[in-house]
């Protein structure tokens, strides 16, 4: 339940966000109008600033009105949005920035049902008379009920709500509305809280105090900046150190998302989130700093630019504090946090099997075979994606795999024809619900290098996949019926470079394996998976040994083993630092099981060895070290 209904929330949100981001860059083009032409502004023209009402009354409500009647209704919905806002404008004193998003969503639901009732009902010759007198009825019902009714309505709404606002900021309670906004940031609701709750409150109180904090509350980076570069500075290892980069991409290129892995992954970081963005609305408030328009992206660029002349100082003080306040409680957070070594190892070792793979519904090779189409999809399509399909672009590039095609949009707006989808594990059963067809593949940080690295191994790797099937499978007709000796491995048994997101996927990999090699049924994974739900066969040492119950003898049409090579690791032990390598699965029928153990076992008594296993691409390493 709790599930649906944070999808429910972050999909309206969603909606919201992407009803406002097209028209973005109008919003900008106001807000620069406003700091250099208003009396107050850096260059002040009466005659120009004449342009900048007529923007924020008519133009921006009406683009807001087509946008979100298109996104519903198509075409048609976006022109009867964009007719049926002019009533709200009219009857009203205030921006119809709301005003525009009920508009285009009510006109979009009208239309495209009235489409659905027409369909397949008009005569041949008629449909370019319906399409357009339909437009027109509705249109004309619409601006008039916008007139009397919805306009007033939202106009009354708005100042109740500018009301309560004052009521707030009047008894200093407004910094309370970080505890709010800091962790549905963290859960990928930043553009639908920035653009579609924070704008449009700002222009209807930029009207009054001709500066808004509202615009200044959810973009500041510096709180995030704070989180990044504690990681940086304390934090152990690559995945804290890729925090640097990250801090850059965050301050100045406005990406918020870079930094939400890494309070993700230490939840703890979120009071210094909460405690900066405290700061900021604190000093925002008591020194009535702001913006003169809405920042999109939070970059501090973006913020300079909407900043009005005489304001700098105090909005740069605000940054900058919420920076520190959110700094110095990192370094205390990162001081005490519990078992930060087993974390880390569990980080450090598992990039692939957390972030890969995680989501994957074919276990298979096969789930990388026949990739055309590589979306990276993130909230709004611009941020963390964007960054996403840049790196996989150059590294497609690189390895000549010319054939697939990146490219990086919101997950509302995933095409039809994507082969796989790439996106941040909290944003993938969204993904899934927009392309259920496509494969869906989880990630934690959208600047992890490894990730990308070991997704071009795998696409590489299945290029010529059904030609090595084909191989394999004539290999094993043609020994079948040879005499094998007991304990003895070929190339045909050794896998390396396999991955897997936890036990039960490398089991089932292995498992596979064995099937395929004709040691045993299918029926035998299943065995293997109950076998490890009774007692771990992790054997320590990075080492694990699968096999199936004493029940599953039945299953078992001959004895072999499979060695598997998980180079990232896969965990199969109770601790996070419990990290399996080399997963080695066994089928054995009678008693045979224990001399095949005992065997595997002295042949890995040497740490030495079983770390050149880990990471040799030379099936012969296996075979000379293992020597079975």
């Amino acid at each position: 339940m709790f599930q649906l209904i944070k999808f429910k929330i972050q999909s309206f949100g969603q909606f919201l966000s992407n009803i406002m981001m097209p028209n973005i860059s109008v919003f900008i083009i106001w807000g620069i109008m406003n700091v250099f032409f208003m009396p107050l502004g850096w260059c002040p023209n009466k005659i120009l600033a004449e342009l900048i009402s007529p923007m924020i009354f008519y133009l921006l409500p009406i683009l807001i009105g087509y946008t979100g009647g298109r996104l519903i209704g198509g075409e048609r919905g976006g022109i009867v949005g964009s007719v049926a806002i002019i009533g709200m404008i009219i009857s009203t004193k205030i921006p119809m920035l709301l005003g525009g998003m009920v508009s285009g969503i009510f006109s979009g639901w009208i239309v495209k049902h009235f489409d659905i009732l027409i369909k397949d009902k008009i005569k041949n010759g008629f449909e370019m008379l319906v399409n357009n007198f339909s437009i027109a009825v509705i249109g004309i019902l619409l601006t008039i009920v916008s007139f009397f009714f919805i306009g007033p309505c939202i106009e009354y709404m708005s100042n109740s709500i500018g009301y309560l606002l004052k009521t707030i900021i009047r008894y200093h309670l407004l910094p309370l509305v970080a505890i709010i906004i800091e962790p549905a940031k963290i859960f990928f609701l930043n553009n639908a809280i920035n653009h579609g709750v924070f704008s449009p409150l700002g222009f209807q109180d930029i009207l009054e105090n001709k500066n808004s904090i509202f615009f200044l509350i959810e973009t500041n980076p510096g709180p995030g900046l704070g989180v990044l570069l504690a990681c940086f500075f304390l934090g152990k290892g690559k995945f804290y150190k890729s925090a640097g980069g990250a801090s850059i991409i965050h301050f100045f290129g406005g990406v918020h998302e870079v930094y939400f892995p890494y309070v993700l992954t230490n939840p703890k970081f979120l009071l210094s989130l909460i405690l900066g963005s405290m700061t900021n609305i604190f000093i925002l408030v008591f020194f009535h700093g702001g913006l003169i328009g809405a920042v999109s992206p939070g970059s501090i660029l973006s913020i300079l630019a909407m900043t009005k002349k005489n304001f700098y100082s105090i909005n740069m003080f605000s940054v900058f504090s919420s920076f520190v306040v959110s700094f110095l409680t990192s370094i205390v957070l990162l001081k005490f946090i519990d078992n930060k070594k087993k974390k880390f190892v569990h980080l450090s070792n598992q990039t692939v099997n957390e972030k890969v793979l995680s989501n994957r519904s074919d276990k298979s090779d096969c789930f990388f075979q026949n990739i055309k189409t590589i979306v990276v999809a993130c909230d709004a399509g611009m941020g963390s994606s964007a960054i996403g399909a840049s790196i996989l672009r150059k590294k497609i590039t690189e390895k000549n795999l010319m054939h697939i095609s990146i490219s990086n949009t919101s997950v509302h707006c995933i095409p039809n024809n994507a082969d796989m989808v790439i996106t941040h594990k909290n944003l993938t059963s969204r993904a899934k619900k927009y392309a259920p067809n496509a494969k869906h593949i989880s990630l934690i940080n959208f600047l992890d290098n490894v990730f990308y690295d070991s997704l071009i191994h795998q696409l590489i790797k299945n290029k010529n996949f059904h030609h090595q099937i084909d191989i394999n499978k004539i290999n094993i007709l043609n020994k079948q019926d040879q005499p094998q000796k007991l304990f003895q491995l070929n190339e045909k048994n050794i896998f390396l470079n396999q991955f897997a997101s936890n036990k039960e996927q490398a089991i089932k990999i292995v498992g596979k394996h064995l099937v395929d090699q004709g040691y045993v049924k299918n029926d035998y994974i299943n065995s293997m998976l109950k076998r490890e739900q009774m007692t771990s066969t992790w054997l320590g040492e990075h080492v694990a040994l699968p096999h199936g119950t004493v029940e599953a003898k039945d299953t078992i049409l001959k004895t072999g083993i499979v060695f598997c090579q998980f180079p990232d690791g896969v965990r199969f032990g109770e601790n996070f630092d419990d990290i399996a390598y080399l997963v080695i699965g066994v089928a054995a029928k009678n008693n045979e099981h224990i001399m095949v153990v005992s065997q595997i076992t002295n042949a890995l008594d040497d740490r030495n060895i079983i770390m050149k296993l880990s990471k040799t691409k030379n099936i012969q390493d296996v075979l000379s070290y293992l020597n079975i």
